[in-house]
């Protein structure tokens, strides 16, 4: 089991449950050393004075403002330590919204939350059902490494995960990024809508890092004493240019379906048609005639998809 990098409790109005809280993730990279190439010796850094050149020890070494360029105070340690943080030892709720409401882009790395003694199985049992029956998502203050924190507390398999969130005042105004809206058609945004349906899968747990798997491969024949396999040769890699949209989304669909296996006029049946069969009742009300064809339409449809054979979706 990891590792508890902090301890706390969390503040659930007058509840308070004890926690310990454990990385939800770990980093699988590959990290190289600076080496000296003649000698292969690690190369180290160290700390210098800038004015005087002179290597400093760690305990000659503070924490500094710049106010300007020419102008820098000293703030330690003890006068931190004082500054006010309610939060320092504790994840404290402050209100629920609804889990579908946070934007992404504010969500930072992920921690699990364990509760900490048999005492506190019950009140975290109690919040973890609340977060679960209500479908929300519990918005927390906390303070690690002398900064207080926002955090959101969601449910993952029956266990609390706090996600630390970035102030909304951190995040960058894109609105100046997106282009001028251009004219599509129809046709257009359907074809984009089916290339997206025949590229759905069921889950992701089948991707690979294939650089680190190739990496890895590298180091093992080197370390054998061995000549690294060479790469296979890609395709090489076009410059962007105009090219003829439709054309593009048809062979992109196409493309999708060959690499599932889907060929023939069994692979046009998407998991999306109920959505057209509900834009098909709304217009139907105007035109009945239409709407009988479409039903029938559909049957066949099924049929065909029940006929298909279709193979099981992978990553």
């Amino acid at each position: 089991m990891p590792s508890t990098i902090w301890s706390g409790a969390i503040s659930f109005g007058l509840v308070t449950i004890p926690i310990r809280v454990i990385s939800a993730t770990e980093d699988h990279s590959i990290h190289f050393h600076q080496v000296h190439l003649e000698d292969m010796g690690r190369v180290r850094t160290r700390k210098v004075c800038e004015i005087d050149g002179e290597a400093v020890p760690q305990e000659d070494i503070g924490k500094g403002y710049e106010l300007t360029k020419e102008q820098t105070i000293p703030v330690t340690d003890d006068e931190l330590d004082q500054m006010p943080l309610p939060t320092a030892k504790a994840i404290e709720i402050a209100a629920f919204v609804d889990a579908d409401t946070i934007d992404p882009v504010r969500i930072g790395d992920s921690y699990y939350l364990a509760a900490d003694g048999q005492v506190a199985a019950k009140p975290y049992t109690l919040l973890r059902r609340a977060l679960e029956r209500s479908d929300k998502a519990a918005i927390a203050k906390f303070a690690w490494h002398n900064r207080e924190r926002l955090g959101l507390l969601r449910v993952r398999d029956n266990v609390i995960v706090l996600h630390a969130m970035r102030w909304p005042d951190e995040i960058r105004d894109p609105s100046e990024l997106a282009p001028k809206e251009p004219e599509l058609d129809e046709k257009e945004i359907e074809q984009a809508v089916q290339l997206a349906d025949s590229m759905t899968i069921d889950n992701i747990s089948g991707f690979r890092d294939a650089y680190r798997d190739a990496l890895e491969e590298l180091i093992e024949a080197k370390s054998e004493g061995k000549e690294p396999a060479q790469p296979a040769e890609g395709e090489a890699q076009q410059p962007a240019q105009v090219v003829d949209l439709m054309a593009a989304l048809n062979a992109s669909v196409q493309r999708a379906k060959e690499s599932r296996g889907e060929t023939g006029e069994h692979a046009t049946v998407h998991e999306m048609k109920p959505r057209k069969k509900m834009a098909a009742k709304k217009t139907a009300k105007k035109a009945p005639a239409k709407r009988s064809a479409a039903k029938k339409t559909t049957t066949k449809k099924t049929a065909a998809k029940k006929s298909a054979g279709r193979k099981p979706r992978s990553a």
